[in-house]
């Protein structure tokens, strides 16, 4: 019988349930040894009890052993291909995504991608199972097949290949459906109902993604509410705990189950799932809400409060909830369902389980640089957990029905001693379809009534091409290192160490966190992480809002911030508005005059040799104290930034956050000696943008000081206010004034006057292609005066048919729409193979509906305002252009709450090819172009053809695709299965190539020396790739050189290619650490072609050794005096040499000159300078050439979490 409600137990008042909501947020990000020395003595059990539960997990243990060592489908299939195994990895590759590729050639593009280059046969004969056995050799047989040459492989194609791909289906169905009952629940319910599977009772789940559009969640509502009528109708009313019921997903109900979006979803989604709810009630079946990730807790718990607390519900027991026992707040949230069941006098169904989402909270702890994370990071804390979470429902039998889902032999052994005798009502345990069986029937069947309990199976549901991001889950966990079930088949491990109690494992731990999963402030290994806040937390939010209000409480005045006494004449002050709200001022800001600029450039210059002679490690210690400043004041400098830039509240913290990681890399930089021995080069100008008008900012500034420049920042016009903000903060750290200053002004009077002054002596800047071009020209008529430009793109996305539609919706989403477009890094152009384009775009247009557009000070809002009105008014001009061309346009009204500022709402067009995409749409605008298969070459050469380089997407499952599109495209940044923004400081350095900037990267190891004279030889710890060609022209110059230069020439290039031979970067890619679950790689990629202009036979021969040592091409002037060496050079060096009809105009991708004549290098200059197109390095040796500058930075971002998880985090086994 059900327990009866116990009116002993009275409910809370109103203040002591609100207290265990709150202790809920307190516990979340505990640390871990604390958590867990909490819960010790409510999971450990006395000798005795402790003794029978060591029997029984070994009694319930051997079974299963002896069980699955007699297996024989998929069980086996899983422990032979494990994913310690690249066959593994591959296998689970397929599953994720080969039912759902819609073409057949894709599908075979896929099966060839994950069966060739793999040692299938390697896995042949290990297992006992004949099946598995077969399998190996049929996949070691195809894999053979398929990688053969071409003539094989034509053979093999004209049938071989349809063959192969529906084998593959078949097999992948095999193994769906040994984890999904049913494709519909009709089918479900029948197998339910046949067999030894009737043993169980079930709770059925309709499988899938997570809705996008609003027609997603109507189609999932509606399937649930026709299982429910299945469910009942099958069941004939045997009741909530005895028959069959339903779990539901709270984000498959809603497209915007998010924590941003809570009143939304309290209006919408409450009364979908209350209608699903009385329909339960109404068959008399159980419904379970599912758990989800720990962001979404506190709305999934105010959904179930309002459930419980529904009059209407009040009288049935079906209402469910599942408790996810890895998270750190687990026993809070038990202690809250509780009350919460006395406080509505009704009996809640708690699931409780390990949970389901640990790599993915890890991922996104690491990622936002929160303080810890919210869940365990060692398996025996979330065992010990488990176990205190228990006993916390076993002992609130009036108001709680626990329902234990494990597949942990001692988990369950432990339960059964826990509960004592058992009545019909009291618990019940749960398992997964699929991976549970073995130990459960032995419960089932038992004769011995002390064993024998009633198992619920939870069951998904759905078709094969639905069911597949679930499947993966299933693989994934079934392989990671520390599971019961991947272990329990392990014949090398023994049963007393499979069935250790977990607060032994714990105590001899201390409670302390896995060293494998560092804490999200000490992710890298020479700098702390910068701090982020979790916005999902209600009082992290209301810190943020009352920033806010204080910010509206003050109207800043801000001047030029220089080393001397400032005027400012009445009536001269500009008000600043909130792009987002124009009639709120923000503060006001008196722009700097030309005698501010001659005062700064006066103090800046009496500055540089003090501030170049300071210790570095004074400097970084500097910039070490900046950042802890900048993180101290978070909540003001978001604030700010909301209200000057129009920014969101996380895209604003985000900003804060990489202006402090800024200032951490460049002070590790130095503390490696990045710039020993170097001499910095003299006043540096900054000038930054609008759109990142702090961590750009902060980060040109932080850069230039870190070399020992002085700095004279200019900030964008409409940006000033966060620019002084952070001045002062730099200055409380520790930068004199002087070394330090700011003007705010206008670029045609302070950023004109700065760049042009004699005094400056390299210039940084981010901004437009043309204003970049600009400056060049200047600089370039000044002579040698470095510039660092970062400029814009014409960034794409290329998605392939095996793409997962969902997640380039959402990583659509997020690059071109985040910031309101207003991001240099921002997805420009979507290429869409055309077999998906369809479904992508559908969703697409779903999902930019479901968009809030308004003011950055509400948390809901996704996308906020453009930066002022000339901007609102060009990209509102574009957008018509392109309509009235008769391009399809998509777009939506504006909201009431845009009225008052400058919003453009995001906007989608449609065009026929790349190349008609001409220029840089700053702002929410998308332009799609479909594609066809066959001409992907196409579309990537049409994509190169624009000259930018900056970010480029690509989304596809097939490596070879991959490894293709990279190998053709010139661009910066390239992101693999995510989205394309958000570049982490010295985890994904940023920056373009071509007519999207100079280089080197920000947040990358180059910077720093590019920014002084006579830099040490880059990443001297880093290997060197091996060069023959460069070797053999080394063996010439020894041996075969002596009709061209003399034996001291000979010695002095000789000791130049010792150098290059230890500083060239060219082929060398070093992995860099970041967060979990990607991978981000730097490689050095040669220019390309590098044109030589030389005086004499020596400097010539000196360009073809910088060229040789960097992989480039020489390209020599038509008729020049070198055409008559070539021949003497050996062969292989000969072909690295090419001839130019026109030097002017030559195709190259940067400059080697010397010259003995000043004023024809002068010209030079000039000429490269003005002939448009990328700004190129123009090199003069001093005694070597720079030739860091000959080589390009391409960093690689892959998502290798993609696939469904992170098969590497999930190999992590006990430490």
């Amino acid at each position: 019988m059900s327990a009866q409600f116990d009116p002993a137990a009275p409910p809370l008042n109103d203040a002591g349930f609100a207290a265990l909501r709150q202790a809920i947020e307190a516990v979340a990000r505990r640390p871990e040894a604390d958590c867990v020395a909490a819960l010790i003595d409510e999971a450990r059990l006395l000798p005795a009890p402790a003794s029978r539960v060591a029997r029984t997990a070994e009694r319930l243990a051997t079974g299963v052993r002896n069980s699955r060592r007699r297996a024989s489908g998929v069980d086996a299939l899983m422990n032979e291909f494990s994913l310690d195994s690249r066959e593994g990895v591959a296998l689970m590759c397929l599953a994720e995504a080969l039912l759902r590729v819609p073409d057949a050639a894709g599908r075979d593009r896929l099966i060839r991608d994950k069966l060739c280059h793999r040692d299938w046969s390697g896995h042949v004969g290990h297992s006992p199972s004949l099946f598995v056995n077969a399998a190996a050799r049929s996949l070691a047989l195809t894999g053979r097949l398929l990688s053969s040459d071409e003539h094989v492989r034509g053979i093999a194609a004209r049938g071989g290949e349809t063959l192969v791909r529906e084998a593959m289906d078949c097999a992948m169905r095999l193994v769906g459906q040994q984890f999904v009952l049913g494709e519909t629940v009709d089918d479900a319910l029948s197998r339910a109902n046949r067999g030894l599977a009737a043993d169980y009772r079930y709770s059925f789940d309709m499988l899938g993604e997570a809705a996008v559009t609003a027609d997603d969640a109507a189609r999932y509502a509606a399937a649930y509410a026709q299982a429910i009528h299945a469910i009942g109708t099958h069941d004939r009313w045997r009741g909530v705990h005895k028959g069959n019921g339903i779990s539901i997903k709270l984000s498959a109900l809603h497209p915007r189950y998010t924590w941003s979006q809570r009143e939304r979803v309290m209006h919408e989604l409450l009364p979908r799932v209350r209608h699903l709810c009385m329909l339960a009630k109404a068959r008399d079946i159980g419904l379970t809400i599912d758990a989800e990730e720990s962001e979404r807790l506190a709305l999934s718990l105010d959904l179930l409060e309002a459930l419980a607390s529904d009059p209407q519900l009040r009288d049935w027991s079906g209402l469910g909830f599942v408790v996810q026992a890895y998270q750190k707040s687990a026993p809070a949230v038990i202690d809250w369902i509780v009350a919460l069941g006395r406080r509505c006098q009704r009996r809640i169904m708690v699931r409780l389980v390990k949970g389901a989402y640990w790599d993915g909270e890890i991922k996104r702890a690491q990622q936002e640089g929160l303080v810890d994370y919210p869940v365990y990071t060692r398996k025996a804390h979330t065992d010990v957990a488990y176990l205190a979470c228990a006993r916390r429902l076993l002992a609130a039998p009036d108001v709680v029905f626990p329902m234990f889902a494990t597949h942990n032999a001692h988990t369950v052994a432990a339960v059964l001693e826990l509960g004592g005798p058992f009545r019909s009502g009291d618990y019940e345990f749960q398992c997964l379809h699929g991976m549970g069986e073995t130990l459960y029937r032995q419960l089932v069947d038992a004769e011995d009534p002390a064993l024998r309990r009633p198992v619920r199976v939870y069951a998904p549901v759905g078709s094969h091409e639905t069911l597949l991001a679930y499947l993966v889950r299933r693989l994934l966990e079934n392989g990671a290192n520390s599971s019961f079930v991947n272990r329990i088949v392990d014949e090398s491990v023994p049963l007393a160490e499979l069935l250790a109690d977990p607060v032994d494992k714990a105590l001899v731990s201390g409670g302390a966190a896995h060293p494998g999963v560092p804490l999200p402030a000490d992710l890298y290994p020479d700098r702390r992480n910068s701090r982020g806040f979790d916005l999902a937390a209600a009082p992290v939010r209301r810190a943020f809002l009352a920033a806010l209000a204080r910010s509206r409480e003050v109207l800043p005045l801000v001047r030029p911030r220089i080393a001397a006494e400032v005027r400012v004449e009445e009536g001269s002050l500009l008000a600043i508005h909130n792009p987002a709200v124009c009639d709120e001022v923000v503060g006001h800001v008196a722009f700097a005059c030309p005698a501010d600029v001659e005062a700064a450039l006066l103090a800046a210059e009496a500055a540089a040799p003090v501030w170049a002679a300071s210790a570095a490690n004074i400097r970084a210690a500097c910039l070490e104290r900046a950042a802890d400043a900048l993180e101290a004041r978070s909540h003001g400098l978001v604030a700010l930034l909301v209200r000057e830039a129009g920014k969101t509240f996380v895209a604003a913290q985000g900003e804060v956050r990489e202006a402090a990681d800024f200032c951490r890399y460049y002070a590790a930089r130095l503390r490696v000696g990045d710039v020993d021995g170097s001499l910095p080069l003299g006043p540096v100008a900054a000038i930054s943008p609008w759109n990142f008008p702090l961590a750009i900012f902060v980060g040109q500034i932080a850069a230039a000081l870190a070399a020992g420049n002085p700095v004279i920042a200019k900030p964008a016009e409409q940006t000033p206010l966060i620019a002084d903000l952070a001045v002062a903060l730099l200055h409380e750290a520790g930068i004199p004034r002087h070394v330090l200053q700011c003007l705010p002004g206008s670029g045609e009077v302070v950023g004109a006057a700065l760049v042009a002054d004699p005094r400056v002596a390299g210039v940084m800047f981010t901004g437009s292609t043309a204003v970049a071009a600009g400056i060049h020209r200047v600089l370039a008529a000044r002579g040698d005066v470095p510039l660092i430009a970062e400029t814009g793109g014409l960034n794409a996305m290329i998605v392939d048919s095996t793409a997962l539609p969902e997640q380039v919706v959402a990583d659509v989403l997020a690059s071109a729409f985040d910031s309101a477009g207003q991001r240099c890094s921002a997805l420009r152009l979507l290429c869409v193979q055309d077999d998906i384009a369809e479904r992508v775009l559908a969703l697409l247009d779903g999902a930019m509906a479901e968009l809030k557009l308004g003011p950055g000070d509400d948390f809901a809002t996704d996308v906020g305002p453009l930066i002022d009105a000339t901007a609102r008014l060009r990209i509102d001009a574009y957008i018509d252009a392109m309509r009235a061309n008769r391009h399809y346009v998509f777009t939506r009204s504006l909201p009431d709450a845009c009225a008052g500022g400058h919003f453009v709402a995001p906007t989608l067009i449609e065009i026929a090819s790349p190349v008609e995409l001409r220029q840089e749409v700053f702002g929410p605008v998308l332009h799609v172009v479909r594609y066809g298969a066959r001409d992907l070459d196409a579309v990537i050469a049409a994509i190169a053809a624009s000259g930018y380089g900056l970010t480029l997407g690509i989304q596809s499952r097939v490596d070879e695709t991959i490894t293709r599109i990279v190998s053709q495209v010139r661009v910066g940044n390239i992101y693999i299965n995510r989205n394309m923004i958000g570049a982490v400081v010295g985890v994904q350095p940023f920056g373009g190539e071509g007519l999207s900037g100079t280089g080197p990267k920000a947040g990358g190891p180059l910077l720093l020396h590019r920014l002084v004279r006579g830099a040490p030889v880059p990443l001297a710890d880093q290997p060197r790739p091996a060069r023959s060609v460069f070797d053999q022209f080394d063996a010439w110059l020894a041996d075969g050189a002596a009709a061209l230069v003399d034996e001291a020439a000979r010695t002095r290039l000789r000791a130049c290619l010792a150098v290059y031979r230890q500083a060239s970067l060219a082929g060398l890619t070093m992995s860099l650490n970041g967060p979990t679950g990607e991978s981000n790689s730097l490689s050095f990629v040669p220019r390309g072609a590098v044109l030589g202009l030389a005086g004499s036979a020596e400097a010539w021969l000196h360009q073809l050794a910088a060229a040789l040592a960097t992989g480039n091409t020489l390209l020599l002037p038509a008729g020049a005096p070198a055409e008559a060496w070539c021949p003497q050079l050996p062969a292989a060096v000969q072909a690295w040499v090419e001839r130019c009809p026109d030097a002017p105009a030559s195709p190259c991708a940067a400059v080697l000159v010397d010259l003995p004549d000043p004023e024809l290098l002068a010209r030079w200059r000039v000429v490269f300078a003005e002939r448009g197109g990328a700004i190129l390095p123009f090199l003069v040796p001093s005694a070597t050439y720079a030739i860091e500058r000959l080589v390009v930075e391409r960093c690689v971002t892959v998502n290798t979490a993609a696939t469904g998880g992170n098969a590497s985090l999930m190999r992590l086994g006990d430490a």
